[in-house]
């Protein structure tokens, strides 16, 4: 158990950026969450996202107990968690998000303009959680929820070591459909979440609540949907990617 944790997370050495952290955002109609939103600097923004995404693999990698796996259980642990694991690690580099509204005409101009030319009205977007498919520009709601999340690290001021466990329990996540090694896989989660604790309750003494405010943190990155994560971050400078090849291909690669 201890010995696992002692490895485990002795790994990450990145430095954060002294950055302040954004503010809140600006209350307004909540019909606004649905505009859409593009990154006013693309190229900046996916650079350092795909910079991100190459430190995170190399993460995972590093990790003893991960390499023990079998590479179809890795896989399939790499596919459900990389958007979290790129959240986290994004927030740990401090790098801020910059959006702009897009172009793209709202979902009430273009019923309204479909009305007057006499054609059926658009489709409904796709509920929240559920998968988009084809071209998708991330709705301002969605963005948002990305830029609470980051902002939520920055104010908790997370630690090296506290990404660290944070990422171990996202990275050894049991209920994934398809693991054969649940027992093993559980252990480690447990054990990453053991260590966080530990570690909260001997550097942070006065702040009783502050584990349960880092798990506030994980809940946050649970309600965000990889694929406007890929849309967002990748779309813009790659085209339609498939994150799985992707990661397949990253993951067998020495990075």
């Amino acid at each position: 158990g201890r010995r696992h944790s002692s490895i485990l997370y002795s790994i990450l050495r990145s430095e954060e950026r002294a950055v302040p952290p954004a503010g809140p955002a600006p209350r307004g109609c909540p019909c606004g969450s649905r505009r859409r939103v593009a990154l006013r600097s693309p190229q900046v923004a996916c650079k350092a996202a795909s910079a991100v995404l190459v430190k995170t693999l190399r993460f995972v990698q590093n990790v003893p107990c991960f390499q023990e796996l079998p590479l179809e259980e890795q896989l399939l642990l790499v596919r459900s968690c990389w958007a979290p694991l790129l959240l986290l690690g994004l927030a740990q580099d401090r790098v801020h998000l910059e959006t702009v509204e897009s172009a793209e005409p709202s979902m009430l101009q273009r019923i309204l303009t479909a009305r007057q030319q006499g054609e059926q009205p658009p489709p409904r977007p796709p509920a929240p959680g559920r998968p988009h498919h084809g071209p998708h520009l991330p709705s301002a709601g969605e963005i948002q929820a990305i830029k609470g999340f980051l902002a939520k690290c920055w104010s908790l001021d997370i630690s090296t070591k506290e990404y660290a466990y944070l990422k171990g329990t996202v990275l050894f996540n049991p209920d994934l459909p398809g693991l054969q090694c649940t027992q093993y896989i559980e252990g480690l989660q447990r054990e990453a979440q053991q260590a966080l604790n530990e570690h909260v309750r001997l550097i942070h003494r006065g702040d009783e609540a502050r584990f349960a405010k880092l798990n506030v943190v994980l809940s946050l990155l649970r309600s965000i949907n990889a694929n406007v994560v890929a849309e967002l971050f990748f779309r813009p400078i790659i085209g339609a990617v498939n994150m799985d090849d992707m990661l397949l291909e990253m993951l067998c690669a020495k990075l």
